[in-house]
């Protein structure tokens, strides 16, 4: 481009980015020489000279494919795009490289990550306060040095068991988020951990105990919810209460091929309310978290925290139980 201009290339910069600096006669023949050539010079580059990219990430804790499996993140991915859309920031989606988030931090041209799901003690976590990198955590557990954005997981959770055993239930299986293979040292922990302790929260109330329950540990997809479902039969339980929508979804498809009537013989009931759980059949009782609005607010928290204005608090939105139709009262066995 300097060459075919018969300038130097810092004439090509202050052509577009300075034109105060040269003549307007050269820059005249620089704009010609670039519309004749369809040059156009690197809006990425010169972000990335002035120190911003006007782009935010979200690290993501799994494989790609894996996450846009699961129906919930696109609601997560919807709020953070609507204030990405009204503030004109770009959106990149960060998954592990080479099964390392770790190592995909360096490799992301942004101005901050929001943290999907990571526990604060981990490398990541430490890696960008050691960068400077503005953060928000989600779904995650508490840290002090950055904004962070939860919901009512131990309420909701709470809720919902509650009203399997109020129906009479009491051989329950929990279809529990896959905690990955620290947990058997670090304990549950993050909204895994707090749905786990409101759901023994409920179980204490009638004299129970989580060891009194069914719990299959699987990633949370459709699938591995149907198939740990035919794993736990033929194990009696008469209700099921998934930490997921999309977990009820396959354990309902498990019951219904094996010929069992949900709700009549076995309950079943979710965690999100997922669009398709007010008209999957039956209809999903569920807890219901503001998922959008999650994703709204992590964005809004995390370009305040870029922009230098003042950081905000640790938020925790409500969670409410949604009654539908997969759940009703314990069948009573005939004499």
């Amino acid at each position: 481009m300097a060459a075919a201009a018969g300038v130097s290339r810092s004439a090509v910069s202050f052509a577009f980015n300075n034109p105060q600096r040269i003549s307007a006669a050269t820059r005249e023949r620089i704009l010609a020489v670039a519309e004749e050539l369809g040059y156009r010079p690197s809006t990425l580059g010169r972000m990335l000279q002035a120190g911003t990219t006007n782009s935010i990430g979200v690290l993501l804790p799994q494989r790609l494919a894996q996450i846009l499996e699961n129906p919930y993140y696109s609601r997560f991915l919807m709020g953070v795009g609507q204030v990405c859309d009204q503030e004109g920031y770009t959106l990149l989606l960060t998954p592990p490289l080479q099964d390392s988030v770790l190592k995909a931090i360096p490799y992301a041209a942004v101005d901050g990550f929001i943290v999907c799901g990571l526990e604060i003690d981990r490398g990541e976590v430490a890696e960008l306060d050691r960068r400077g990198i503005p953060f928000v955590l989600i779904d995650s557990d508490r840290h002090e040095g950055a904004p962070h954005v939860e919901v009512d997981d131990r309420g909701g959770a709470r809720e919902v068991a509650r009203y399997l055993l109020e129906l009479g239930h009491r051989r329950l299986a929990v279809l529990s988020i896959d905690p990955g293979p620290d947990a058997a040292v670090r304990g549950y922990r993050g909204p895994l951990g707090r749905r786990l302790a409101g759901i023994g929260d409920a179980l204490a109330e009638v004299g129970m105990t989580l060891d009194d329950v069914r719990l299959a540990e699987v990633p949370a997809t459709r699938s591995d919810g149907y198939h740990a479902t035919k794993a736990l039969l033929p194990g009696a339980p008469t209700a099921i209460l998934a930490l997921s929508d999309v977990l009820a979804y396959g354990a309902v498809d498990a019951l219904q091929e094996l010929g069992v009537d949900v709700p009549g013989d076995v309950s079943v009931t979710g965690f999100d309310d997922l669009a398709e759980s007010a008209w999957f059949r039956p209809r999903l009782t569920t807890v219901r978290q503001p998922i959008v609005t999650k994703g709204r607010m992590a964005a809004d928290f995390l370009i305040s925290a870029i922009r230098g204005e003042d950081q905000h608090p640790h938020q925790t939105l409500g969670t409410s139980l949604i009654v539908r139709d997969s759940a009703a009262k314990k069948p009573i066995k005939p004499a």
